[in-house]
């Protein structure tokens, strides 16, 4: 009699329950672990990213042997990245996937996705010029995400390092981290919204770069928007004369962090003295913090600024910290505590997108292909930015983390039905976030797109 031969053979090791043995095996058909794509790709198509960067780019195949249009392979490497699958190898299994294909528009019966070496391809696809244009969707992206013009938008600009492990293009060695790595500028605005990044080798960027990065930001916003209202925010190695006269010249408002310098210093001695006698005084032995401002300038400014003064005095000693601004309205309390330190929620931002979406995963040798996986895990980062702001304002979903997100929403396990006039999915009666993603997705008419 001929032995049965299992295709599938049970998972070993489980313990029994109840007396009965636990017998699992992978042959459940046509299920995904990762039903809440489907959301996310509802967010993608009113947003129209993977089509903004795909019409940046010229698509060299031939015609009739194009299986996969350079929007599709987008779009599923943003799904992908935004699902928690940062490697392109992981298409090797999620191309059959049947949460991926129908979020992609195809059927479960329907040919396979792209596979890891056309999304490889595609990386390396894009010139100077296609990045350049890619860029300026990007910014065009961040414009279409606001129902309305803004009267003034807030931009945060920060560096951030990014250690590599092999011989990729503009590495650079940086003493600092010990490490070779990149160093790429970022922006995001007040509200967490990602507005550009840009590669580059891993040293802080002089003045002349900053300048440069900026002139060419600042004039696509206003392609955009010619009236609005720009504040940017830096910390202290973007206060540079360049940027200050660029600035000035083209209307823009700073807050900019300045390093410590004894001749700043000599405008605070007193104030110092005098805070350190006050919180000596005190029965709590709390922190004291008063504030300054007075008008100087660094050798190689054009002009002088007002500059704002911090003094912190503790257990620990005295802490003095000055910014420099050309708000001349506002009171130095509230411009250094209620506008300067808020530019320490870009950190949030640039944790999400390096930890939550791998964005940091710079491996590529050419220096392109890194540069248009900057803009892929930035289009993975504006779908979940786009699905949290679905959210109701007041509940602890509107400021959930990416990882929190992908885990309560897109982990889902799914069953897909296809019938015959209907594709029918199945979700689990025991999830405990139905109510919510019912929500969000009743809400999607409300994205700006």
């Amino acid at each position: 009699m001929p032995v049965k031969v299992e295709p599938t053979p049970p998972l070993p090791g489980l313990s029994p329950v109840g007396g009965k043995p636990l017998v699992a095996r992978f042959d459940g058909g046509r299920l995904s672990s990762d039903g809440g794509v489907l959301a996310l790709r509802e967010v993608e198509r009113r947003l129209g990213i993977a089509d903004r960067l795909a019409a940046c780019l010229d698509d060299p195949r031939s015609p009739e042997g194009i299986r996969h249009s350079l929007a599709e392979i987008i779009r599923f490497r943003l799904l992908m990245i935004a699902a928690g699958y940062e490697d392109a190898n992981d298409a090797a299994t999620l191309r059959h996937d049947p949460a991926f294909k129908l979020a992609l528009d195809r059927l479960p019966d329907a040919a396979a996705l792209c596979s890891q070496p056309t999304i490889s391809r595609l990386e390396n696809l894009p010139d100077l010029r296609a990045l350049l244009r890619m860029g300026r969707a990007m910014v065009a992206l961040y414009c279409a995400s606001f129902r309305q013009v803004p009267r003034r938008i807030v931009l945060d600009l920060d560096d951030t390092f990014d250690p590599v492990h092999g011989g990729q293009q503009l590495r650079l060695f940086n003493a600092y981290h010990d490490a070779y790595g990149f160093q790429p500028l970022v922006v995001f605005d007040g509200d967490g919204r990602p507005v550009a990044a840009m590669l580059r080798p891993a040293r802080r960027p002089t003045g002349a770069e900053a300048r440069g990065f900026l002139r060419r930001l600042v004039r696509e916003i206003r392609s955009h928007w010619p009236r609005v209202e720009i504040l940017i925010r830096a910390d202290s190695h973007f206060c540079a004369p360049e940027v200050l006269d660029f600035c000035r010249a083209a209307r823009i408002d700073f807050v900019l962090g300045v390093a410590t310098t004894t001749t700043l210093r000599r405008h605070v001695l007193a104030l110092e003295e005098s805070t350190t006698a006050r919180q000596a005084a005190r029965s709590d032995n709390a922190k004291l913090r008063r504030y300054k401002a007075f008008f100087d300038g660094a050798r190689s400014w054009s002009r002088v600024e007002r500059i704002i003064a911090r003094v912190e005095v503790g257990p620990q000693g005295t802490d003095t910290r000055f910014v420099v601004t050309s708000l001349r309205a506002g009171d130095p309390r509230s411009i250094y505590e209620d506008l300067y330190c808020a530019r320490g929620q870009a950190e949030n931002h640039i944790k999400a997108w390096k930890r939550h979406l791998a964005a940091d995963r710079t491996s590529c040798m050419k220096a392109t292909a890194n540069q248009l996986r900057l803009m892929l895990h930035t289009g993975a980062y504006w779908t979940l930015w786009a699905l949290r702001s679905l959210m109701p304002k007041r509940s602890t979903w509107r400021v959930a983390q990416f990882d929190t997100l992908r885990l309560r929403l897109i982990k889902l396990a799914m069953r897909v039905v296809d019938l015959k006039t209907r594709v029918t999915l199945h979700l689990p009666a025991a999830c405990p976030d139905q109510a919510i993603l019912r929500l969000i997705l009743e809400r999607l008419p409300r994205l700006a797109c």
